[in-house]
């Protein structure tokens, strides 16, 4: 505000002595200064010129009024320190910004240092704490030392508050994306979701919001390691082989890391080693274009723990699926032989079932339950008398009632499952024979063609939980 000539330069040496030229770093510091005196913008890039804090130095961002201010910190979330003056535009310019930045913005993480040319217009205690104001100097007081030290005490407590936001947005990823990968019922599923969390999680701490972070997965085989999954820069070789997709440097420097799971980090890459007794070798690669931090690798090795165990959880849930496929063909076989039927007709009724049931506009995972049950169709059979079942002539009506009969014995053999396959069988089993017109049987159902105006349709497994 006002002309800062009373400001003193006589320790303008102590940052020689302290600082190096930071030219070289490309994710300086973001910092504000709002004042609507130019001195005071001269004079704070003059004392600040060879800052450097961690190996960062400082992006200085000037605004000469309260529309400017505003416009910055939109334009940059990821400003640091605001060095505010208090009366600009209006007495009160500065705590309406302070008030936009914390209420409109919802900006919590900035640093907001408030300066005022005019002593003993210093704010009450009260509108420092109720306006989330970090620190108040009066501009006389900040010569290049003090300036030095309020500027470090403000980032430390700047990068402390972000460290805990991205711990926090780290975990939460983690945890959005084992649940995520929980409903996923195929492996590309898997690799796709595992991606995809390993990079959020990097991306949730880099204030740099233009850095693509690249990321791939592959699998070993017989062919080498083909990519199944990949992101940014790697996003068109899906297909291709490692090898062809990276550096020679860097692909050698991968092989060296395959002989042990792991979570594994070389400068600005991580790659994640997933090996297991279930499944083949996977590899995650990510790229980056900074290191990574201390925060950033633990959260990474957290999740690269959660990703084994759910791996392997869906191994075995595959294995489950694939042996309970394997028992339901079995079993509907036991049947097809004992009746004659002409081979592989419990396959062909099971993906004439699929692919019904999909024309239908059921889920692929629902078709699937309908492909998997739908062999134990004539399950009720093994109860029928091979002279009734085998008779190579017309049955009588007697014969034929007894027949009839295996629809409800199918049903009755497999009504008690919990598990949706088999509830699905056991309507299966009862249901196979009835006719759109009523004339099937056991229980002559009529197919509703119209929707009534008070009941609509059923979905799948509302019917299997409720029905059964």
């Amino acid at each position: 505000m006002n002309n800062i000539s009373q400001m003193e330069y006589d320790d303008l040496e102590i940052l020689e002595d302290v600082v190096e030229d930071n030219s070289n770093y490309t994710t300086p510091w973001k910092i504000i200064v709002a004042d609507d005196d130019i001195e005071v913008h001269r004079v704070t890039k003059l004392v600040l010129k060879n800052f450097k804090f961690q190996e960062r130095g400082l992006e200085i961002l000037s605004a000469y009024s309260e529309a400017q201010v505003k416009e910055q910190i939109c334009q940059h979330p990821d400003t640091a320190v605001i060095f505010l003056d208090v009366i600009m535009d209006k007495e009160d310019s500065g705590l309406t910004i302070v008030k936009f930045i914390r209420d409109e913005l919802k900006n919590r993480s900035v640093r907001i240092i408030l300066r005022t040319g005019q002593p003993g217009q210093a704010p009450e205690e009260h509108t420092i704490e109720n306006y989330d104001i970090n620190d108040y100097k009066e501009k006389t007081e900040l010569t290049s030392k003090k300036l030095f030290t309020s500027l470090i005490t403000a980032l430390r407590t700047y990068q402390h508050i972000t460290e805990l936001e991205h711990s926090k947005k780290g975990l939460e990823e983690i945890i959005v994306s084992t649940t995520d990968i929980f409903s996923r019922h195929t492996k590309d599923g898997f690799y796709d979701i595992l991606l995809k969390g390993l990079i959020s999680i990097v991306s949730a701490g880099r204030n740099n919001v233009s850095e693509v972070i690249s990321g791939l997965v592959c699998v070993k085989d017989d062919s080498g390691f083909p990519i199944v999954s990949a992101k940014g820069d790697f996003s068109l070789n899906v297909g291709l082989q490692l090898k062809d997709s990276v550096s020679a440097g860097d692909y050698l420097s991968i092989l060296d890391f395959t002989s042990n799971s792991g979570c594994y980090f070389s400068d600005k890459n991580v790659l994640l080693c997933i090996k297991s007794e279930l499944n083949p070798l996977v590899l995650v690669y990510i790229k980056s274009n900074h290191d990574f931090s201390y925060m950033e690798k633990n959260l990474l090795s957290i999740f690269y723990s959660n990703a084994i165990v759910n791996l392997n959880n869906l191994e075995l849930s595959h294995e489950i699926e694939s042996t309970q496929k394997e028992i339901l063909y079995t079993l509907g076989g036991i049947a097809e032989a004992r009746s004659q039927e002409l081979g592989k007709h419990v396959l062909r009724v099971a993906e004439f079932s699929r692919i019904i049931a999909l024309g239908y506009g059921l889920s692929v995972e629902e078709a699937d339950i309908i492909a998997q049950a739908a062999p134990m169709h004539d399950i009720g059979k093994i109860a029928i008398p091979d002279e009734i079942l085998n008779k190579p002539c017309k049955l009588t009506s007697e014969e034929f009632e007894i027949m009839k009969a295996h629809s409800q014995l199918g049903y009755d053999l497999l009504k008690t499952s919990s598990r949706m396959t088999l509830k699905a069988a056991a309507i299966i089993a009862l249901q196979h024979h009835e006719k759109y017109n009523g004339t099937g049987y056991p229980k002559c159902l009529k197919i509703l063609r119209n929707k009534k105006i008070y009941q609509n349709g059923l979905l799948l497994k509302t019917v299997l939980l409720n029905f059964l």
